[in-house]
Parts: C-alpha cells; sequence; structure tokens
C-alpha cells in the first residue's frame, strides 16, 4: 500500500511539472473546459431550450458528438490488433497511446450523454437499483454496459502496465492479456450497439438499415487512426519519446483500406436509398439535395464527401508516403468523418417527421460552446495522461531500489 500510495504521489507532482509550453497549452484547455462548463450551467438553469433542438428534431450536436466519439475509442483496437496478436513490436511501443485515448474518448462520451438529459441528476434513470435499468430488452442498456466496460477495461490494463513498468518488473500476463483479448472484440461491440440504437427504431427508416453499422466500424477505423497519426507526431515532436515512422505508416494502410469500404458502403445506401424511390427517401433526400424548400444539410453533406474523397484519393496514392500529405489526409478525413457523423447521419434522422412535417435543425451558440468545452476537456485529460505516462515509459520516472515505490526522476 505504501508502494501504490509513493506511486500516487509522484504522479501528482510530475502533473504540475513541464514547460511554459505545457503550461500554456493545459491554461489554454482549462480556459476552453471552462467556457463549456458556464454554458452547460446556463443550460441546466434554463433547460434544453438553450439548444437547437426541438421536440421534432431531439438528438442533434450532442448525440452527433457522442457517436462520432464512439469511433475514435474503438478505433484503439487498431493498434491493439498488430501488437498483441501479430506481435508487432514497434506498435507495442504505442499502443498505450491508443488505450489512453480510449479512456479519454469514453469519459467525453459519457459528458455528452449527461449534457443531452438535459440535467446531469437524470442518470440515476439508468442506474439499478434507482432507476428501470431494463436489460435486456433496452438496446440503450447495452450501449450503458459497453460503454462503461470498455472504459474499465482500459483503465486496468493501462494502470496496471503503467505501474509495473514504474516498478521496473515484468507484467505478470495473466493479470492484463486476458483483458486485452477481452478488449479487441468489446472495442468492436461498442460502435455496434450504439449502430444497433439508431438501427432498432423502426419509425425513422432513415437509419433502419443494416448497412448502418458496417459502416459505423469503417468511418471509426478510418478517423481513430487519423487522429492517432497526427498525435505521435506531436508527441515525438515535443516530448522526449521517439515514435518511429513505422506506427504511423502502418496506421496509414488500415486507413487505407478502411476508407475504400467506407466509401463502397455508402455507395450502397446511396443507390438502396434512391433507385426504389419509395417514401422513405424523403430523408436522404432532404441530406442530399434538399426538401420542399429546406437545404440546411446540402451543403454538410457534399463538404463532408468531398473532403473524405480527397482524403481517400491521397491515402491511396504514393504521395501519402510523404509524412506532410498524410497528415493533410488525416486532417481531411477526420473532419469529413467528423461532420457525415454528426450532421449527416443524426439529423436527417428526424427529418421529415413520421408525420411529414420537415423542421430544420441548427446547433445553438450555447450548445456550441458546450460541445467545444467537452472537446477541451477530453485533449485536457488525455494531455495529463500523457504528461504521467511518457516519462515512465522512457524511463525517467522509476521507484527507487532502495524505497520501494520511490522515484528516480
Amino acid at each position: 500500500m505504501k508502494q501504490y500510495l509513493v506511486f500516487l504521489g509522484n504522479i501528482a507532482r510530475i502533473s504540475f511539472q513541464g514547460s511554459w509550453r505545457f503550461y500554456a497549452w493545459m491554461g489554454f484547455l482549462t480556459l476552453i473546459t471552462l467556457i463549456g462548463l458556464n454554458a452547460y450551467a446556463r443550460q441546466f438553469a434554463h433547460g434544453l431550450v438553450t439548444t437547437g433542438m426541438t421536440d421534432q428534431v431531439s438528438w442533434g450536436a450532442y448525440i452527433s458528438n457522442f457517436t462520432y466519439l464512439v469511433g475514435i475509442a474503438a478505433a484503439a483496437v487498431m493498434l491493439v490488433i498488430p501488437a498483441y496478436i501479430y506481435r508487432n513490436e514497434p506498435m507495442h511501443k504505442v499502443v498505450l497511446f491508443g488505450e489512453m485515448m480510449a479512456i479519454a474518448v469514453i469519459v467525453m462520451c459519457l459528458l455528452f450523454v449527461m449534457v443531452d438529459l438535459g440535467r446531469a441528476d437524470r442518470f440515476h434513470h439508468m442506474i439499478p437499483p434507482f432507476g428501470i435499468f431494463n436489460f435486456p430488452v433496452s438496446i440503450l442498456a447495452w450501449d450503458v454496459i459497453v460503454l462503461n466496460g470498455y472504459l474499465l477495461l482500459n483503465l486496468h490494463i493501462v494502470g496496471y502496465l503503467m505501474y509495473s513498468q514504474y516498478r521496473g518488473v515484468k507484467p505478470t500476463a495473466k493479470f492484463y492479456i486476458p483483458f486485452v483479448f477481452v478488449a479487441i472484440v468489446w472495442a468492436i461491440s461498442i460502435h455496434t450497439v450504439t449502430a444497433f440504437l439508431y438501427v432498432s427504431i423502426g419509425g425513422r427508416p432513415y437509419w433502419n438499415h443494416p448497412i448502418i453499422a458496417p459502416r459505423f466500424l469503417a468511418s471509426a477505423f478510418t478517423s481513430g487512426p487519423a487522429l492517432l497519426v497526427i498525435t505521435f507526431q506531436i508527441i515525438r515532436r515535443w516530448t522526449k519519446y521517439w515514435i518511429g515512422n513505422e506506427p504511423i505508416f502502418t496506421l496509414r494502410r488500415i486507413m487505407a483500406v478502411a476508407m475504400i469500404i467506407n466509401f463502397f458502403l455508402l455507395l450502397c445506401e446511396v443507390f438502396t436509398e434512391f433507385y426504389v424511390q419509395t417514401y422513405h427517401v424523403a430523408a436522404s433526400e432532404y441530406l442530399y439535395f434538399g426538401l420542399h424548400g429546406h437545404n440546411g444539410l446540402v451543403p454538410w453533406i457534399w463538404t463532408a464527401i468531398a473532403l473524405e474523397f480527397v482524403a481517400l484519393v491521397l491515402l491511396v496514392m504514393p504521395v501519402s508516403r510523404q509524412l506532410k500529405w498524410l497528415n493533410v489526409a488525416c486532417v481531411l478525413a477526420f473532419v469529413g468523418i467528423g461532420v457525415e457523423k454528426g450532421m449527416g447521419l443524426i439529423v436527417p434522422g428526424f427529418v421529415p417527421t413520421p408525420l411529414g412535417e420537415v423542421v430544420e435543425y441548427l446547433p445553438s451558440l450555447n450548445e456550441f460552446l458546450i460541445c467545444i468545452g467537452i472537446w477541451a476537456f477530453g485533449a485536457l485529460l488525455y494531455s495529463w495522461m500523457l504528461r504521467v505516462a511518457i516519462p515512465i515509459m522512457d524511463g525517467s520516472l522509476r521507484a527507487r531500489p532502495d524505497t520501494p515505490g520511490g522515484s528516480s526522476e
């Protein structure tokens, strides 16, 4: 116990140590987080009327971000599989960064659910025995289980491996390897169950499509690695921990394949919707071309498709073997998929309503501030985890041999 307390004390100490760039970055993120918290306080006081959501469009920017971030969290498996199944040694050096990102992103997902509920106290409806969990009938109950389960799995894996490396001992395989393989399946399940949330709503034909789940995974395995590629370059540029090019270009190959599959599934969906021309095509028509003079989402979706297409072209061409062009492809893919999974997936499911009413949605300023506040908090959490983990991983923070749990930094 004493050894563990000293370990926690060392973590607390280095959490507040760094260069002026570290303080500036963390201070900036803290400021944005506080702005978002202030906006949430305004929403808490006045209700969801402060958002752009209505009775007709009851899911907006919050659920859009939630859906997108679930995919980012699931994409950590793209590091775990090469590292633990194919025993790719360079990927072993970065796999923890992906799992730490999954932790930060799942926390962001839970925060987006909380703000979408309107009031935090409504969470008790999903916590047995205070509320009616309705398991296993409710898909939402399944989503609560897989998200929190994935968070706990990654917390255990990262925490155990970091503590073992801090002590300078080899981790015991039985204490983490089984959890790694469970997490691989679990990562796929979190985005699949999230897709089932939409697919299972029969009254919304735009979502009632079996291709939603595989499209979710294909897009997630593009946007998640795109963020990791950028993150790895930032880590090796601004810290002492060196990450070689092999993990980066392994993720590039994964992104290229996933983006091809994502585009193929998009074409299949568009063909299915528009070729038959049933009544259910109305939502897709509103999204891509506008409906009855309402075309608020048209520029969003075509911009997203254009960004994704350019990213696809760059990824499959040899030019993306140069880091500068790979970075361009990553940014375009990350933004394009984010817009498509947000404005292009959530909102059209509500337009038109089952009664044929067309009510357009646009996030309010307060809603936008809450969103960027949560993104800033996620970046703050991840930055803190990197600040703690990198000294342990590069060997500058170790337990003293003469004093168990002490620091050698």
